[in-house]
């Protein structure tokens, strides 16, 4: 998202965007300072590092992408070759991220004031610490504009989901959310662990079925039972949670994978460690593919963004359909939002037997 597009957000102040883009940030000129409070904005320490709570996703090949006439990006699809890997069973959770904040006094981006070089004009008491929080208008509204449902909130972090006055007490089975991809890279690092390549998460998401409507099979209730965290309703301004949940659910509400992978369709969307390009699959290697070198999006060239994959509480039939196979998701590296979280994976040996 453009600083333009991002000045008028915080001037009105709402934002918009399906997967929480959110303008740049200066980030770089603080990452590795203290603040007056002693609290630090980088991830310094270490945690002995193993698969606790991961799944081994053994190794193989498949096919990455969707012919799907709805998105633009997920063409062609071309088969790939990955090697076996750990991945976490479920989200990166409130509680786990609250140990790594506890053991590295580390700083969210969103918890973080804008840096006024990058907005002048615009009153310092404007640029405040925050981050998008999707807030239902109180009426049926156009589908078109975004910025009917999504705000900037004050005081808005992973600490408190729904701006001041919200908390994760009690919630720390819940994603954590409002994480940027430097606070994601920061907890991976942390972990021994790191971000999933774009082909990996989809690979992971399939279960070891190919060629599905859904990650989870051809329908998408099967006998009558939610199968994920989507929305239900009539989106934006009326959500019935038929899934007997309204935001974000706790991990592992909703069943497995083949893999046994919790809530990789819906719930929060997840980072990927990809730059983001809609031509990339055009030359992607069959073999482990990394990602582009750099990321484009034609819709805004000066943006910086990686791969986001999954969707969210908020996708549904009418809008955003990205929980589908093979659908991608993008956002500004800087982003975070109230539906945007996480999970990690690491190489090592399969499990004894496999």
């Amino acid at each position: 998202m453009t600083k333009f597009f991002y000045l008028s957000i915080i001037l009105l102040p709402v934002l918009g965007g399906c997967i929480g883009n959110l303008a740049e940030r200066n980030v770089s000129a603080t990452a590795d300072t203290v603040s007056s409070q002693g609290k630090s904005n980088s991830a310094e320490g270490s945690v002995p590092s193993d698969t606790l709570s991961m799944v081994w996703i053994p190794a193989g090949s498949f096919r990455m992408g969707a012919d799907d006439p709805a998105f633009l990006d997920t063409r062609p699809v071309h088969t790939v070759v990955l090697e076996g890997f750990w991945m976490d069973e479920h989200e990166v959770t409130n509680g786990e991220f609250e140990k790594f904040v506890n053991a590295t006094n580390y700083i969210t981006v969103a918890e973080r004031p804008l840096n006024p070089a990058d907005f002048p004009g615009v009153p310092i008491e404007s640029l405040v610490e925050g981050s998008v929080v999707f807030v239902p208008p109180s009426q049926a509204v156009s589908l078109d504009d975004p910025l009917q449902w999504w705000q900037y909130i004050h005081g808005a972090s992973w600490r408190h989901p729904e701006g001041p006055g919200s908390t994760i007490n009690g919630q720390q089975n819940n994603p954590v959310v409002h994480v940027c991809y430097e606070d994601a890279m920061a907890y991976a690092k942390w972990a021994g662990k790191r971000l999933p390549t774009e082909a990996e998460w989809e690979y992971a998401a399939q279960g070891g079925n190919q060629d599905q409507k859904y990650y989870w099979g051809s329908v998408l209730k099967p006998g009558g039972v939610w199968m994920a965290n989507i929305y239900q309703g009539n989106f934006p301004d009326k959500n019935t949670g038929e899934d007997g949940f309204i935001g974000v659910a706790p991990v592992k509400s909703f069943p497995p994978n083949g893999y046994g992978l919790y809530d990789m369709d819906g719930n929060v969307w997840e980072w990927c460690n990809d730059y983001y390009r809609p031509d990339y699959y055009k030359n992607s290697p069959v073999k482990s593919p990394q990602g582009p070198s750099d990321s484009y999006d034609p819709d805004e060239p000066d943006a910086i963004k990686r791969v986001q994959r999954g969707g969210s509480f908020l996708c549904s039939d009418q809008y955003c359909i990205r929980y589908k196979p093979g659908s991608r998701g993008k956002g500004e590296v800087s982003s975070g939002s109230n539906n945007l979280g996480f999970r990690c994976v690491k190489e090592g040996l399969p499990p004894s037997g496999k």
